[in-house]
């Protein structure tokens, strides 16, 4: 029972560490009209609009950041998955 506990402290030991090690990693993704920021453990660091707003469609910008999130979570999914499945873990649906 106490070797049990024990591979449960040491696994909860490893998810903390890989825990900050994900929030220490930013990725970006962008486009022509926008630029996001996301870390490892996907927290959304920055939205940056590179576009001047006067000239650009308001579906077209809201369609672009979108996107760009949805790639940008979609890279941390696969940074966090790659650093688990490098301590032996596995992500449910990964």
């Amino acid at each position: 029972m106490f070797d049990k506990m024990k591979d449960l402290w040491e696994m909860k030991k490893k998810m903390e560490e890989m825990k900050k090690e994900l929030d220490g990693i930013v990725l970006e993704s962008e486009d022509e009209l926008v630029k996001v920021g996301i870390t490892g453990s996907q927290e959304i660091k920055s939205v940056t609009i590179k576009a001047d707003l006067s000239s650009v469609d308001k579906a077209k910008l809201e369609s672009s950041l979108t996107e760009t999130v949805n790639r940008a979570i979609g890279e941390s999914q696969k940074t966090a998955a790659s650093k688990m499945g490098g301590m032996g873990l596995k992500l449910p649906g990964m």
